[in-house]
């Protein structure tokens, strides 16, 4: 393969991956570097300036700059193709099985997820971009070890809504003029480059979910680099359609604002919920009480911080003509406990039921299982209706106190909800090293953001000095040490199995400098 001037493609060129590295490609992921890559720099920059500005005793609030946004009349693009009705949605990887079951469940959008329900070894970021090419194709099979064949059924599929990585995340193994590359522009770049025409030509767009985003300035890069990756290829101005996670903290208090900046490209917004968690404890790690939060298990959507943050973004996203997505119940079903079974599938009723209640225009799911129960609980509330942009929750006031107001969630420290988190964390890093990003864990779907309150959580309590409210106990390292070794000798296999993954939970949960993600490190030890 011949690759542009000053790209270097480092990773093996696995069969059928020179389809989606071309030179053309290549020189597209080039050009978006080269253009955007310096302000991506300058923001993660200023996010680390943000982050010590809280620390040192900074609050969040509104931005007065932008008051003017907030007060003036003035709404987003009207729905596009395939995302006027979006009542249920599934999230999930990219690999072949996953793409085709995604696709023929029956919801009406997927969450092709590069980001969070994946890991960005480079099978994973070159074969997921071959499967979604050949999924819009109609081409994509897939036969299991075990025999069992997948196909794409002949009716309708759900929307592909593409997530890349976040501006945070960097790939090592494609370099423009010796520097890596952002993960974001790869994932973004390949996927408009291969697929953004075909999925004009059957009558949708190249469409997309935006991640772990803390600022409008955020939202305003990646709103340029879709204006000129739009006219590098010819695609009308406006074709891209971008839905925004709001997944920290942060960027909870700029909602009007991040929805403005992608104006005629803006498709609403998502309650991220988990890595908002994971940004409240990230932000406040260090203030104390006021943000100290319980157990993991006891944060529920319902909470007034949480609430607060819910209720906000309806009202903002229907007030400007935008969706609003719920977020992920990470309850998952059981073909084989009906017990397990029965309790998953009330839990996510009773969370869907809130959401739809709450003005949600649909949620997410990540069980083709769980499709069925969402679709039922939007149905009763849509009716024929494809949304409810026109609830739009005037009678809701929400202010930066109540946003802020983290110290009165109810709930313990305990034993218990340490031992989980030490366990989900390490369970978790132990599958995401080998390449998988999504996996049950105690009949809970964990995926990266969960694997990151668990940590964030043992960090806090461990600099926080709490005391086990059940045992008496103070959280120390070696209390941390020593449950690691207790649930690690709980899993199945050879201790020694765990040995890596263990190293880095304590190296992202236990040290005194707090690392912001600890998908950086973890990537730096994949191949």
């Amino acid at each position: 393969m011949t690759s542009p001037a000053g790209v270097e493609v480092t990773g093996p060129m696995h069969p059928r991956y020179d389809e989606i590295l071309t030179p053309e490609a290549l020189a597209f992921l080039a050009d978006l570097h080269r253009a955007f890559d310096p302000r991506r720099r300058d923001l993660l920059d200023r996010r680390r300036r943000r982050g010590a500005e809280l620390a040192d005793g900074g609050l969040l609030d509104f931005l007065p700059e932008t008051r003017e946004i907030r007060e003036a009349d003035w709404r987003v693009a009207e729905p596009a193709p395939g995302l006027v009705d979006r009542r249920v949605e599934i999230t999930g990887p990219t690999d072949a099985k996953m793409t085709i079951n995604a696709l023929n469940s029956g919801a009406k959008v997927w969450l092709a997820d590069h980001e969070d329900a994946n890991t960005p070894l480079w099978e994973n970021v070159v074969g997921g971009q071959l499967n979604l090419r050949d999924a819009i194709d109609r081409k994509l099979d897939f036969t299991s070890p075990e025999g069992k064949q997948y196909a794409l059924h002949d009716g309708e599929l759900a929307t592909i809504v593409v997530r890349p990585r976040g501006w945070h995340l960097t790939e090592k193994h494609i370099l423009v003029d010796g520097e890596r590359t952002s993960g974001s522009l790869v994932d973004f770049g390949l996927y408009f480059f291969h697929c953004a025409r075909r999925q004009l030509d059957r009558g949708a767009g190249p469409y997309f979910y935006l991640p772990k985003m803390e600022s409008h300035l955020e939202a305003r890069l990646w709103n340029d680099v879709f204006l000129a990756a739009q006219e590098r290829l010819g695609i009308p101005r406006g074709t891209i359609r971008a839905t925004v996670l709001i997944e920290t903290f942060p960027a909870a208090f700029e909602m009007d604002e991040i929805l403005y900046e992608l104006c005629e490209h803006s498709a609403g917004l998502n309650a991220g919920r988990w890595d908002y968690m994971f940004s409240v404890i990230k932000k406040f790690r260090t203030r104390g009480a006021d943000f100290l939060l319980p157990d993991r298990n006891a944060v529920t959507m319902t909470v007034p911080f949480m609430r607060a943050y819910t209720e906000l973004l309806v009202r903002t996203c229907h007030r400007r003509g935008a969706h609003a997505i719920g977020g992920m119940a990470a309850f998952i079903p059981s073909r084989r406990d009906p017990q397990v079974n029965e309790t998953a599938l009330t839990k996510v009723r009773d969370d869907k039921t809130r959401e739809a209640n709450d003005g949600f225009d649909g949620s997410w799911v990540a069980h083709p299982d769980l499709v069925p129960i969402c679709r039922e609980v939007f149905d009763k509330v849509l009716g024929d209706r494809p949304n409810q942009l026109d609830r739009t929750r005037d009678e809701v006031r929400v202010t930066a106190a109540e946003l802020l107001d983290v110290r009165s969630t109810p709930g313990q420290h305990t034993e218990a909800g340490l031992r989980n988190a030490v366990s989900v964390g390490v369970q978790y890093l132990a599958t995401w090293l080998r390449g998988s990003g999504a996996v049950a864990i105690f009949n809970l779907m964990e995926d990266a953001a969960t694997a990151e309150i668990s940590r964030s959580q043992v960090w806090q309590w461990l600099h926080n000095d709490v005391i086990l409210d059940d045992t008496g106990e103070r959280v120390t390292k070696e209390l941390v040490e020593r449950i690691a070794a207790d649930e690690i000798g709980k899993l199945p296999g050879d201790p020694g199995d765990y040995a890596e993954a263990r190293a880095l939970f304590m190296e992202v949960a236990v040290a005194d400098d707090f690392v912001d993600f600890l998908t950086v490190p973890a990537y730096e030890r994949m191949p």
